[in-house]
């Protein structure tokens, strides 16, 4: 019998994508005060750093981080991303720390 040390690996992995996209896209032009509110809050790049280096601890690794930096530049479903300045700003701030790290 072997022992499964990140069980929940794949959600992790999956939970990281959604907050690199999350990040990435930023807020909507028509967000609710209530989106704006936790935006504030939680949405700052310390913040994402911080879900991010959570999910790593629970199995997802730095190449696996990497791969959805240059998915989200590369992959053709990704091309309004790449088409915002701002949004292309916020992955390049990603990919700053991770590059330091």
């Amino acid at each position: 019998m072997t022992q499964n040390n990140f069980p929940l690996k794949s959600w992790h992995i999956e939970n990281m994508e959604k907050t690199v996209l999350k990040y990435v896209k930023g807020l909507p032009s028509d967000a609710s005060k209530w989106e704006i509110r936790k935006h504030k809050k939680y949405g700052s790049l310390s913040n994402i750093i911080r879900n991010i280096h959570y999910d790593i601890k629970h199995g997802v690794t730095n190449d696996q981080v990497i791969q959805v930096f240059s998915k989200i530049r590369s992959e053709d479903c990704y091309c309004e991303l790449r088409s915002n300045l701002d949004a292309m700003s916020r992955l390049g701030d990603l990919e700053k720390h991770w590059k330091e790290i």
